[in-house]
């Protein structure tokens, strides 16, 4: 495939430097503490949760307790009653397995969910932050551009004050002036609008923060590592157990009962004419109960998990196939900015080789300043452009980063 092509070929030209964080740590230091906060409490409640379901098959011990009074007749009459219960399933054909596998496997799997939507606001600061980055150097470039269309606004004044050109050249010339500078505030708001997105993300100060570099990363590598990728596997375990539980609660399932009871009665009287009486016993019980479930929507249930079940395992080769898409066309666009920025290369070398002759021609008097201006800020121009290109070989390898955690 093309893409492999390219991915030889770009492997000797980019970098294969990864932060520090990237190996060991994380590069959730991008991130406010507020936001990591958050992420931290999703993760804890999760883990609650997971436990508390964990065990949810064990059945609940029941405490009853009840105290009444009455006066049907001459003396009052009072009745007291405790008992302790217990209905606790013992087998459901594998339902209690496989609830309690299915549990694990959700945990894993809501865990995944939210290492996608932090790895994802992550990605979307450090995107910030490059982008401002690169905003400046545009700025810088639009400075010398503005720089340019002033001396070329200078040259013309005193071509037409010269009477070589007429005034439409010269009003041009303002206008394409004033048409630069323009660019230049809304290249200025921009950056602000930058600086002012990633303050709500971040507590780093964008001008400290160091801009991480990525590494250039091979398909099967990225694939292995891909959290997007991985959640949507670990759907396929989540609903393979899910089906079974569903199959197991329409099996016959057998109980274990047992119970304690108390009771106590003063001055117990059922007519007039019976003298008074009072008494207490207390008394065990225990057994097994056998139920079965009969339900006229037991096989729609059934048919319905094992259709989310084979929709999870058609919806993971469908996201495969996506992801190497996607991977490709990263590697694509890297590509292009590669030829930009030789096309960068190879015009700041023109422009250097110009200014060397035109800084000749100045020295013998055939050339003047604004000549030797002008080149100057045409080749900084061009290094400037090399610099905004990788940045964009950055951003675009950053979308791949956002899938991609290497744990090991």
């Amino acid at each position: 495939m093309k893409a492999s092509n390219l991915l030889i070929a770009l492997s000797l030209l980019c970098s294969s430097l990864l932060l520090a964080e990237e190996k060991n740590e994380s590069l959730d230091i991008y991130l406010s503490d507020s936001k990591k906060k958050q992420f931290k409490y999703d993760y804890e409640k999760i883990e609650a949760e997971s436990s508390k379901l964990h065990d949810s098959w064990i059945a609940p011990i029941m405490l009853q307790y009840s105290y009444s009074k009455s006066k049907p007749y001459d003396v009052e009459q009072t009745s007291q009653s405790a008992a302790i219960k217990m209905d606790q399933p013992i087998f459901q054909f594998g339902g209690i397995y496989y609830g309690v596998k299915f549990v694990d496997a959700s945990k894993v799997y809501s865990d995944y969910s939210i290492d996608v939507a932090k790895r994802k606001l992550t990605k979307e600061a450090i995107s910030l932050l490059m982008q401002i980055k690169q905003m400046g150097l545009m700025i810088d470039k639009q400075n010398l551009v503005i720089k340019n269309s002033e001396i070329s606004l200078e040259q013309q004044k005193e071509q037409y004050l010269n009477g070589q050109l007429d005034s439409g050249f010269l009003d041009n010339a303002i206008i394409a002036r004033n048409a630069v500078i323009q660019a230049l505030y809304d290249m200025q708001t921009n950056k602000q609008r930058l600086i002012s997105t990633f303050a709500t993300l971040s507590d780093m100060k964008y001008d400290d923060a160091i801009v991480p570099r990525l590494e250039l990363l091979s398909e099967e590598k990225f694939l292995e590592n891909n959290i997007v990728l991985n959640m949507t596997q670990s759907d396929i375990e989540k609903t393979s157990y899910n089906k079974k539980v569903t199959m197991a609660k329409y099996f016959p399932r057998i109980s274990f009962t047992a119970g304690y009871n108390w009771s106590k009665t003063q001055n117990q009287q059922f007519s007039p004419t019976i003298p008074a009486f009072s008494s207490e016993k207390n008394y065990y019980d225990y057994g097994i109960r056998v139920s079965i479930p009969i339900d006229i929507n037991t096989f729609s249930d059934i048919e319905s998990s094992r259709v989310d079940y084979l929709k999870s395992r058609v919806v993971v080769e469908d996201k495969k196939r996506e992801l190497k898409a996607l991977f490709e066309q990263v590697m694509l666009n890297i590509s292009n900015y590669e030829k930009k920025i030789a096309l960068s290369v190879e015009n700041k070398e023109i422009y250097e080789k110009l200014l060397a002759d035109t800084v000749d021609l100045y020295k013998a008097g055939y050339k003047t300043n604004f000549d030797v201006e002008l080149l100057k800020n045409s080749v900084n121009i061009q290094n400037i452009d090399s610099q905004i290109f990788e940045i964009d070989k950055q951003l675009e390898l950053l979308s791949l980063y956002e899938m991609y955690k290497n744990d090991r």
